[in-house]
């Protein structure tokens, strides 16, 4: 490691044997190691190491301007999604393990990071909600609803709180867990009645999903019921890529 090619690594306590395999990370992502799982702006795959498989996030390499900015002034999206990790973990809100994150930089302009997470036991995302029968779906809604105001309780609003982003397991005794992902964007500070329930916008539902995630927040917040459906259902009603049917 050199000035010109500095990197930045911390390991969750726990998981310092991850060292080499963390560093390994630029490689294995160029020659196309393990599953992919999400490819985009950025890059998610699922990589076995050691008999232990990891959710490995790639960021982008931001625009030169921005690799200056995130190089000497702001943290970078990785490190921001180790701390708001363990800040969901802090409240008790689900979130996969963090393992931990790397930063590279070459001389004073920043170049890539990664976060790495354990695999979420969830098989499920929000959005099978819409395409396989779930008899426990009521339920999933209103875990959603009771998670979201913990989070918004706390001052902490999750800005990219879609479809993919929430995921969900009925578990033996059935209760709901859920896990969410992708916190590199999270909002801090106090909601009001109006910027919790647009927290929700993202969120494709029916008239009756939503009645059972307000009904459920509602309660968790001291709000009223009626008032947050009416603006879950106005906020999404603002938003693009609606699913079919979802307003009948």
């Amino acid at each position: 490691m050199t000035l010109w090619n500095h990197r930045t690594l911390v390991l969750h306590p726990g998981y310092e044997q991850l060292h080499d395999f963390m560093l390994s990370l630029p490689q294995r992502f160029a020659q196309g190691d393990g599953q992919l799982i999400h490819n985009g702006r950025n890059q998610l795959r699922r990589i076995s190491y050691q008999g232990t498989d990891y959710v490995v996030k790639s960021f982008r390499r931001p625009n030169p301007v921005n690799r200056w900015v995130y190089g000497l002034l702001r943290p970078s999206k990785a490190l921001r999604a180790y701390r708001n990790a363990l800040l969901y973990q802090k409240v008790g809100v689900g979130t996969p393990q963090p393992v931990g994150y790397l930063n590279i930089r070459r001389g004073l302009a920043f170049d890539q990071s990664y976060f790495v997470t354990l695999t979420s036991p969830c098989p499920w995302r929000y959005e099978d909600l819409f395409t396989h029968h779930f008899d426990y779906a009521d339920n999933v809604l209103r875990e959603i609803g009771r998670i979201t105001a913990v989070l918004h309780n706390h001052g902490l609003a999750h800005k990219d709180y879609g479809r993919a982003n929430i995921l969900f397991e009925q578990l033996p005794d059935g209760r709901i867990h859920l896990d969410i992902v992708d916190l590199n964007r999270m909002a801090v500070g106090p909601l009001n009645i109006k910027q919790g329930c647009k927290n929700f916008e993202r969120l494709p539902a029916t008239a009756h999903m939503h009645r059972v995630m307000a009904e459920a927040y509602a309660g968790a917040r001291g709000f009223d019921a009626e008032a947050c459906y009416r603006l879950m259902r106005h906020y999404r009603s603002t938003q693009p890529g609606q699913v079919e049917g979802e307003f009948e």
